[in-house]
């Protein structure tokens, strides 16, 4: 038990960690196991190809990775957008799962069990376990010993429900482990097989490197399309549809609406902030002259819930900043008090209920072995400041001397440990905060709901909405292209209702609920429904109107240029200046100050010495080019180190693979009828 209190208390993964570890997590056999009871419901909230993920499967994926995400992160509260981000990884990882493993199976990619236990246990376990601080020792590297214990700890009988609850957590925690290095082992197989199918070979390389070996000097004039008025250029309908059926394509779209929203601010009214402020004042006294048991009372009272008094040691380096010179500072004296402040909605007060003594900022502990079978385990440095360590734990840790030892609770346990070093002794104080954050009160909600309720029932239309946001100096926002699995609208907290109704409403239409967006409440009104497989022609239209436009000003500007067959005529025609352009390759796109313009540098590598070029359409404009010599490199041919080259530019493609996989099965989604 006491290494899975160490695990609680210290495992905290680095973030990139556990992005590996939440990229790669997926339930697997773990929730497969139970597949009677994943099958008794006949809600299906996905259908991959023939095979269903049933809701209850889903939500068992998201409570799975949800306390996952708890455990190794060392948080209790999670914020809305965590919860959201969680409910898309478990999504995707369920998805991933059933395409992977299709594919996987067809081709015999598999992870047996012995595979997997060694990846687990083994001397050389998967990096997602070796770089986990969860089974690392106190100087942050691997331990297998750990391992073993950790692993031990599952065959333990529970000798209460708080033990059974304990050990289900442990076996919880090592489900989520395994399941991850089992999917990130598949896909590991998986993109190796691709990267050795897709390889380059040695006319690959030969080709990349007479594509990097010649260097070329290029003067040119550019004739930049902003230079053309847009009003010189002209084009028809016809023509705009034309475009636009050409680049279908790359229109489409799943099903969205946009709406435009007018926020209402909840905020503290003067009668809410007079009624705190009094109430500070009714304890003001008290909190100032009291004793420590008095003052514990009062934090605990009125203050916010994460601003509590327990005695804590603070050093310069620890106390909150604000407070750093009242508590450090030359005139510094016990029980001390500042004033009562407010300042963005927060009133404060400190009292200073220690100083002038001084305790180290760290112990080492170590675990002491409950019996002669077992061994000692080091906790390593624990610091004064740490959260996630208990007060009983603390205490005597940091007031006790190297060699000391005692005993505390852990659960319903008791663990001994022994202090093994400490930091040097700097000066420490305590502190009392209060720190009250006003909220707007019943009757303040009250005031603004009617304020909004009033809103709707005067605007029945979008458009009416909107002139009357202007009419009372309120702003109506816009949000574009909501698809029916988004979360959360902008920074609107709580906003998924919203995003349901703009999938009942019909266009136009304002939403006859006011919206408790947490801190502010919302009036919707929907602007634009979009169902159809491709976004419309008039959606697009500013991009499609851009393109032809520098079309016909590229057309303009040859029909000019033909007047000028060298760069000195091109540039007195449109008073500009001739520029260089040095060491041009091709195998860049980048084309000197110009930038990207893979057309000139293409054209520019097939020009003979001094020829100049008729002109060339480019991305922001037409050039006209001329070259020098071309300068061959000395560098010699190695086939091997241009494939190795090659091979290393394409390390995108297992993974863009593994994606088409997914676009190209056929996946039904109905997460919004669950969420």
């Amino acid at each position: 038990m006491a290494t899975l209190q160490s695990i609680r208390n210290h495992g905290k993964l680095l973030l990139i960690i556990m992005g590996i570890a939440l990229l790669a997590f997926i339930l697997g056999d773990f929730l497969t196991s139970g597949s009677t009871f994943f099958n008794s419901s006949n809600q299906t909230v996905a259908e991959v190809e023939d095979e269903e993920i049933g809701v209850n499967e889903y939500y068992a994926a998201v409570d799975q990775l949800t306390e996952a995400y708890k455990i190794e992160t060392q948080s209790t509260d999670l914020d809305e957008d965590t919860r959201f981000a969680l409910r898309d990884q478990a999504w995707q990882m369920l998805i991933m799962d059933k395409t992977l493993s299709q594919q996987a199976e067809k081709i015999g990619l598999s992870v047996t069990t012995d595979e997997l236990s060694e990846l687990c246990m083994g001397a050389n376990p998967h990096p997602i376990i070796a770089q986990s601080r969860t089974f690392a020792d106190e100087n942050g590297q691997y331990s297998q010993s750990r391992m073993v214990n950790f692993i031990n700890s599952l065959n333990q009988e529970a000798e209460s429900p708080e033990q059974l609850e304990y050990l289900e957590l442990t076996k919880k925690v090592w489900a989520y482990w395994e399941n991850a290095v089992r999917l990130t082992r598949l896909q590991e197989k998986y993109t190796s097989l691709l990267n050795n199918l897709i390889t380059a070979n040695p006319i690959d390389a030969k080709f990349a490197f007479n594509a990097s070996k010649d260097t070329v000097d290029v003067q040119y004039v550019q004739v930049p399309y902003f230079a053309i008025a847009d009003a010189t250029v002209k084009f028809t309908d016809g023509e705009l549809q034309e475009l636009y059926e050409q680049k279908k394509e790359l229109y489409k779209q799943k099903p969205n609406r946009s709406i435009e929203y007018v926020s209402f601010p909840l905020v503290p009214s003067t009668a809410d902030l007079q009624k705190v402020e009094n109430t500070l004042r009714s304890v003001e006294n008290l909190f100032k002259t009291g004793n420590e048991e008095e003052v514990t009372s009062i934090v605990r009272t009125h203050s916010d819930p994460d601003v509590q008094y327990e005695g804590t040691d603070y050093s310069a380096e620890t106390i909150p900043a604000e407070y750093k010179e009242f508590a450090f500072g030359e005139n510094t004296v016990k029980d001390a008090c500042t004033e009562i402040t407010l300042n963005e909605g927060v009133y404060s007060i400190a009292r200073l209920m220690d100083c002038g003594y001084s305790k180290p900022d760290s112990v080492k502990l170590v675990a002491v072995a409950n019996s002669d079978e077992e061994t000692d385990q080091e906790v390593g440095w624990v610091s004064i400041s740490d959260p996630y360590w208990p007060k009983n734990i603390l205490e005597p840790a940091f007031n006790g001397q190297v060699g000391d030892e005692f005993t505390a609770s852990i659960g319903t346990n008791e663990q001994k440990f022994r202090i093994e070093d400490m930091s040097v002794a700097t000066p420490k104080v305590k502190i009392a905060i209060i720190k009250h954050t006003v909220i707007a009160s019943s009757q303040t909600y009250t005031d603004l709901y009617n304020q909004a309720k009033q809103f709707v029932v005067a605007n029945k239309t979008a458009e009416q909405l909107n002139k009357s946001a202007l009419a009372q100096n309120l702003t109506a926002t816009p949000a574009f292209a909501l698809e029916e699995n988004t979360h959360k609208i902008h920074d609107l907290k709580n906003s998924r209702d919203i995003i349901k109704w703009a999938f009942s409403a019909t266009k136009g239409q304002v939403s006859g609920d006011v919206y408790d967006c947490g801190d502010q409440l919302v009036v919707a009104a929907l602007t634009e429904v979009n169902d159809g497989e491709y976004r419309s022609l008039e959606s697009v239209k500013p991009e499609l109107a851009l393109e032809l436009t520098n079309k016909k000003k590229a057309e303009h500007i040859i029909s000019k240029l033909k007047t000028a067959n060298t760069l000195t005529k091109a540039a007195e025609l449109f008073e500009t200046d001739i520029q260089t352009a040095e060491g041009i390759v091709l195998s860049s796109d980048h084309f000197g100050a110009a930038g990207n313009e893979p057309a000139v540098v293409g054209k520019a590598l097939t020009l003979a010495a001094n020829q100049t070029s008729a002109p060339i359409v480019g991305n922001n404009g037409v050039y006209l080019i001329s070259v020098g010599e071309k300068k061959a490199s000395t560098k010699e041919f190695n086939a091997a180190e241009e494939i190795r080259n090659l091979n290393f530019r394409n390390y995108t493609i297992p993974q863009q693979a593994i994606a088409l996989l997914e676009e190209e099965m056929n996946i039904v989604d109905n997460r919004s009828q669950f969420e």
